[in-house]
């Protein structure tokens, strides 16, 4: 029975196990089938055909790259020519939160390179911090050294083949703009400031992206989580929207010109390793506009004959400016004709309406082939010149001009306080169209100045005597300042019976030397083999004044000759003349200032313009105590660079503060005016003028330089000891001649108690970063110094001072007054 059994179960077996093995065939080839389909798939981040991509439903905008959106995602397509090619990257704040302030400012420029992988594009950092010709054995080391780093890979998403001869690459860029790559978003001084955490991303967006033939323009709305916004603080968070415009660099850098520190420019900077030097050495060299001399006109320009260059500086007035003023900014452009005839060109620099919306509605002011002055509807008044350039070259690519509207209320304010006093135009708060006009007109050529590569020239004014402004011959001649890159705004000097006197400076002779300096061509030499010809035309003008550039100063003034808003080269004559009329106005300012019916807003503002006014005088004056001048000079000139200001001026100054400033400024006080623009503020309006300038003549810095000035120079320096002692004398005169002291003089002494403490105790001051020169901090050591101990020994002089003084004064105000003082001093002095 088993043994019939076993063949039918072992049948059994071999039948299911025959059954199995089909079934593994089977699934095999099925799990192969769907192997196969599943790679036939195209995967996410697949490379796929040129029309699944770009599909017919795209908008597309031609131009540098084509730029595409395809439903919510946009597009790069880049001509596979334009990969390794360098584009400059500008960022700037086009609209901001309040309180942030004004946009168009650059916040960032980078230089980028596209570079191409076999699935994936990456955009990289560019430097040209230091350099080397690849000719040099160096060139490799440098470039090891400045390794690229990737700001963003993208994935490529498709080929466009159809023309061979100019293949392209298309990759979506969403995540280049609304992720938060920070070297195009907000600044880390603005994270910093506003405690920004993150980015709030289902907040932030692409505005717009656009293509033109030599840039591509993006705009994104960015949103921060901060707990410090500076408005709408209850959100917990800032939006701004950001511009970047991203622009092809010429594929042949222009011909450098260097720089030279005895001319003002906009300058560059590079360390060159490739120079036959025993150190690495910074190269700097001018930012300009590509001026050259056509072929054909070569010849002539030999001969001295003026001649158009290749390409002129065109500037397009924006379609939104009020049509009153285009032909004064206008002006304000061609102004600067006169001195690029200085250079050797005519027609230069021409200023164009843009075209109609009819003619050209393509035409856009963020297109890079043309400079825009843009006219922004803005409470700032307030205008800029900012420029784009090649860091390879220094070539200047594209500037546009911001115009904000309130400017005209800056110049009136300015032409007002200034003029008034012996100029019937500016004795209203609306200015004729003309008057106006005349005023738009200098700052527009103020503006472009800047963008042709100008800095401010603070020393230009100093090259004009005094009296020499109060001259209609020679201001109708030379203006108010050989530069009108100084701030030397409207003739304060002259006064009544100064009959046909200029009110402002032009074009000078300092701007059209510059100018022909900058962008004269010198032909058939290279950029090195320049410099002596350049040296050459700077030797010629060395020991003229007007030929001078004075840097601008922030901070501790150092160099009163180089000032904002002076005028002449006397501080105090300039002064004493410029509130002479002052004096004049204030009495007319209700009058000048009010119409029936009206209320008094114009007249506050006007009032407040005359203490601004009159504070710039006390500067101007203070800032030559413990000045130095800086007259930049070469090896192969005779003289010193640095100069210390003569005693008997210091001394002169110190007077002028203690007539003008710390003896109360009675005229100022005015109090038909304070009854009708404040119900209180005029005494603290006196003080804190007079303590901002106390503070400024016992400046740590100003005091480390008059000790050095001292050491060097002897009895022929106006050292410490006697400064303080003549300070001290003005300040406190009544404790020797017994009169009352009033309630600003109290002040007033005070504050100096108050200083004197402070320099007890005061820490080392440090040299500070220099702001690209336009700070020169001087560093002291207060612990090691002379400053505690003379601070110590004028508290004790004033306490004699002081008591004896108690003896004579009888006012009881006085009286409480002193012996407070006295008290105070005791407690500096012992603090236990």
């Amino acid at each position: 029975m088993f043994q019939k059994v076993l063949p039918k179960i072992l049948l059994v077996f071999l039948l299911i196990g025959s059954i199995h093995h089909s079934d593994a065939q089977l699934f095999k080839k099925k799990k192969a089938d769907t192997a196969k389909k599943e790679s036939e798939k195209p995967k996410k981040d697949a490379i796929k055909p040129y029309d699944k991509v770009i599909t017919k439903d795209a908008e597309t905008d031609p131009g540098l790259f084509a730029v595409h959106k395809v439903d919510d995602k946009q597009y790069y397509e880049i001509p596979d020519s334009l990969f390794n090619r360098e584009m400059l990257m500008v960022s700037r704040i086009s609209k901001t939160a309040t309180g942030i302030g004004f946009g168009g400012g650059k916040i960032n420029t980078q230089v980028l390179r596209w570079e191409k992988k076999p699935k994936k594009v990456l955009l990289r950092v560019v430097s040209y911090g230091n350099v080397a010709a690849d000719s040099l054995p160096i060139h490799e080391a440098v470039v090891n050294s400045n390794f690229e780093p990737v700001l963003y890979a993208f994935d490529i998403k498709a080929f466009n083949k159809k023309d061979s001869l100019n293949p392209a690459t298309v990759i979506e860029v969403d995540g280049l703009f609304t992720k938060d790559v920070k070297a195009l978003g907000m600044p880390e001084r603005y994270r910093t400031q506003y405690r920004i955490s993150r980015l709030a991303a289902d907040r932030s967006y692409i505005e717009s992206l656009k293509s033109y033939p030599l840039n591509v323009e993006a705009r994104h709305v960015k949103t921060y989580i901060a707990s410090a916004a500076p408005s709408n603080q209850s959100l917990g968070s800032i939006s701004v929207e950001i511009s970047n415009s991203m622009i092809l660099l010429p594929e042949e850098p222009m011909k450098r010109r260097y720089f030279d520190e005895r001319v003002g420019w906009f300058a560059r900077g590079q360390v060159d390793y490739g120079l036959d030097a025993q150190e690495s050495r910074t190269v700097r060299y001018l930012d300009r506009w590509r001026l050259e001399v056509k072929d054909e006109d070569i010849e002539k320009f030999k001969a001295g004959e003026l001649v158009e260059p290749k390409k002129q500086i065109i500037y397009y007035i924006d379609r939104a400016t009020p049509k009153t003023w285009v032909p004064f900014i206008k002006q304000g452009i061609e102004d600067w004709q006169v001195a690029f005839e200085a250079a050797g060109f005519k027609n230069a620099i021409i200023a164009k309406d843009p075209p109609t919306v009819e003619e050209d509605p393509e035409w856009s002011p963020e297109d890079v082939r043309y400079s825009v002055v843009r006219y922004l509807a803005s409470p700032i008044p307030n205008a800029n010149g900012p420029h784009v350039s090649d860091p390879r070259s220094g070539e200047i690519l594209e500037s546009d001009i911001n115009w904000y509207h309130n400017v005209m209320t800056l110049l009136r304010n300015w032409y007002f306080v200034q003029t008034a006093a012996i100029n019937p135009d500016a004795q209203n708060v609306e200015f004729k169209k003309e008057i106006m006009g005349r005023l738009i007109r200098f700052v527009s050529a103020h503006e472009v100045g800047h963008t042709l590569g100008l800095p401010h020239n603070m020393g230009s004014s100093h090259a004009y005597p005094v009296d020499s402004l109060r001259s209609a011959a020679f201001t109708n001649k030379y203006g108010t300042a050989p530069s009108i890159m100084d701030y030397a705004r409207f003739n304060y000097v002259a006064q009544p019976g100064d009959e046909g006197v200029a009110m402002m400076p032009n074009i000078g002779v300092y701007d059209k030397y510059s100018i022909k300096w900058g962008y004269q061509p010198i032909l058939d030499t290279s950029a090195e083999d320049e410099k002596p010809i350049l040296n050459s035309w700077i030797r010629e003008h060395e020991n003229d004044p007007m030929y001078r550039f004075g840097h601008q100063q922030i901070g501790d003034i150092h160099d009163p000759s180089s000032q904002t808003e002076d005028l002449g080269d006397d501080a105090i004559k300039a002064s004493l003349y410029g509130i002479a009329n002052l004096k004049r106005i204030v009495p007319n300012l209700t009058s000048w200032t009010t119409e029936e019916g009206g209320n008094y807003d114009n007249l506050e503002t006007l009032y407040g313009q005359v203490v601004a006014q009159y504070r710039r005088y006390m500067g101007h004056v203070s800032n030559n105590i413990g000045g130095v001048y800086e007259f930049h000079k070469t090896a192969d000139q005779e003289g010193a660079v640095y100069t210390h200001v003569d005693k008997a001026h210091q001394k002169n100054c110190m007077e002028f503060i203690q007539e003008q400033l710390f003896a109360t400024p009675e005229w100022l006080i005015d109090q038909d005016i304070f009854n009708k623009i404040q119900y209180s503020g005029s005494v603290e309006n006196i003080r804190s003028t007079q303590v901002r300038y106390l503070n400024t003549i016992l400046h740590l810095g100003k005091l480390a330089r008059i000790i050095e000035n001292e050491t060097i120079n002897g009895k022929d320096a106006y050292g410490l000891l006697e400064m303080m002692q003549d300070l001290r004398q003005g300040i406190w005169s009544e404790t020797r001649s017994g009169k009352a002291i009033d309630t600003y003089r109290r002040n007033l002494q005070k504050a100096h108690i108050d200083r004197l403490s402070y320099l007890m105790t005061a820490e080392n001051l440090g040299r500070l970063s220099d702001f690209g020169g336009y700070r020169k901090s001087t560093a002291i050591n207060t612990v090691q110094s002379d400053v505690r101990s003379v601070a110590r020994a004028e508290l004790n002089n004033l306490k004699r001072d002081i008591r004896n003084g108690l003896s004579q004064i009888s006012d009881r105000m006085s009286r409480y007054h002193l012996q407070d003082a006295l008290e105070r001093i005791d407690q500096i002095l012992d603090p236990s």
